[in-house]
This record gives C-alpha cells, sequence and structure tokens, in this order.
C-alpha cells in the first residue's frame, strides 16, 4: 500500500513538472498576431472580408460582407449563413445561400510558429466551416494548410495539407474523433506546429496528425518554406460534404441535406470563434 502511494505521489509530481514545462515553452514564444474578438465589430486592420467573384469546389453560398454572415457577439467572431434565394453576385452567378469568409493576405502572414484557434461549431450535415493557411501565390503552388475542416459531422473533425502533386484528393488528411460527451459542438482549440521539417496538427493540445517533409517529398515538392495568411470561413454544401454524405444529384442541392437547409433558414448554424494567434 505504501509504495502504491508513493508511486501515485511521484507520477503526480511529473505530470506537474510536464505541464509547467509545456505551460514555461509556451510563454516564452513570442506573439505574432492576436485577436480575441473584444471590439463591437471586426477588426479591419487585421482582416479581410471576401466578396464573392471566385467561385470554387461546387459550394453553394456566395461570400458577401455583411453583419447578417458575420459579426462579433458575447466577445466571440459568428459566422452564420443565411437563406436568400435567388442572391446574384456582382458577376452574375445566383446563389440561395450567403455566409462569410476573412483573411489576413497582404495584412499578415508568416513562415513557422504555431497558429490556433478556439473555435465551437454547430451540427448539421452540409455544413463546411474552415480554420485554414494559404499561400500568397497560386493556388497550389505554395501550399495549403486546413487546420480545421468539418462537414457537419459532430464526432469528428479533420486536417489536411495540399501541395503541387498532392493537391484535391491529397493523401495527407486525418480525422480526430471527439468523445461523445466533448463533441465538435463544444469549444475546441485547433492548432499546427510548422517547422522547416514537419507539421504537426494538435486539437487540445494532443498531436492527431504529423506531416513531414519526407513524406511530402514522396508526392511533390516541399512548398511549406513560403508565408502563409490566414483563413476563416463557413462554406455551404459542395465536394467536402458530398464525399461524406453522398447528397449530389437532380433536383438536390449538392451536399446539403433539406434538414440542414432548414437549419440555415433558421438561422441557427453557426461556427464561434473565440479567439486566434499565432506565436513563434
Amino acid at each position: 500500500m505504501k509504495r502504491s502511494i508513493i508511486y501515485q505521489v511521484c507520477f503526480l509530481v511529473m505530470f506537474c513538472v510536464s505541464m509547467q514545462l509545456h505551460a514555461d515553452a509556451q510563454s516564452n514564444k513570442k506573439v505574432l498576431f492576436f485577436d480575441d474578438f473584444n471590439k463591437p465589430s471586426l477588426d479591419r486592420s487585421k482582416w479581410n472580408v471576401i466578396i464573392t467573384g471566385d467561385h470554387f469546389n461546387d459550394e453553394l453560398q456566395a461570400y458577401i460582407d455583411s453583419a447578417s454572415t458575420l459579426y462579433v457577439e458575447n466577445g466571440s467572431l459568428v459566422f452564420r449563413p443565411q437563406y436568400r434565394p435567388g442572391f446574384i453576385t456582382k458577376d452574375g452567378q445566383h446563389f440561395d445561400f450567403t455566409s462569410a469568409r476573412i483573411t489576413t493576405q497582404k495584412k499578415f502572414d508568416f513562415s513557422y510558429g504555431t497558429a490556433e484557434a478556439k473555435i465551437k461549431l454547430t451540427e448539421g450535415s452540409g455544413l463546411w466551416p474552415a480554420w485554414w493557411l494559404l499561400g500568397n501565390e497560386i493556388w497550389p503552388t505554395t501550399g495549403e494548410v486546413d487546420i480545421m475542416e468539418y462537414s457537419g459531422e459532430k464526432d469528428w473533425a479533420s486536417a489536411a495539407i495540399h501541395g503541387p502533386g498532392y493537391s484535391g484528393e491529397t493523401p495527407f488528411v486525418n480525422r480526430k474523433y471527439f468523445d461523445a460527451n466533448n463533441d465538435a459542438t463544444q469549444w475546441h482549440i485547433y492548432a499546427v506546429d510548422w517547422s522547416p521539417t514537419q507539421l504537426i496538427f494538435k486539437y487540445d493540445g494532443v498531436p492527431m496528425f504529423r506531416v513531414t517533409k519526407k513524406m511530402i517529398n514522396h508526392f511533390g515538392n516541399w512548398v511549406f518554406d513560403a508565408p502563409k495568411h490566414l483563413l476563416l470561413n463557413f462554406a455551404v454544401g459542395g465536394i467536402f460534404p458530398v464525399k461524406i454524405n453522398g447528397i449530389k444529384g437532380k433536383g438536390v442541392r449538392y451536399g446539403l441535406p433539406e434538414t440542414t437547409a432548414d437549419l440555415i433558414k433558421s438561422s441557427k448554424a453557426k461556427m464561434w470563434v473565440d479567439w486566434v494567434k499565432v506565436s513563434q
């Protein structure tokens, strides 16, 4: 019994020391970018709000600059797609949904370090919110780092890497399955540690996927020395959800079931972002 107690005490001491060392390492990092959304609206000195001109992935939404789809509430940035049947973009295309996409392009980018965000999501098949990094040149020549992608199934989220020779149907993708009592509808910290030789994705501080330079060089060129800017967006439907829910064909919304369309119509589909940070 005494030996068991001693082992328990030693374990607790070692655990506390480990946690303190981790905290010290984190505190020694230099913060390059931080936004906790404590202003009444989005800080436009840090972020750009994208208005749809280009259209990707057969998605069902147009991106607009509007408080109806992007606003600050209770210290969090909220993305909220809306049902807008017959909405016409500036290039004359028609959409039934509007949403929001923001980037730091030409305002902030970085090479190497830790990018992380605290995010909470709504359940709903066919929703496609994401937190990611993107190179500044033509895609995918300077790379894409998907820190968190979500298809609306609350038990998992995924991370992925795209670049020349490994874009689109990339081999570099992995899922994190959450505990039933702590799924994607709860707050989580989604992060990537980026170095000159690897990217390690961490959810709530726990590694869930690692991609190394040697792994990438098997398929194409390592393009993860070039600077990347930050992106947050909320897509609706499109090719990624279709691969999960299989909803496609004549007379249906591509990748979006009617139950989720009804969720959007009632303004209940959301992504909350508590803060975003980049450190080095």
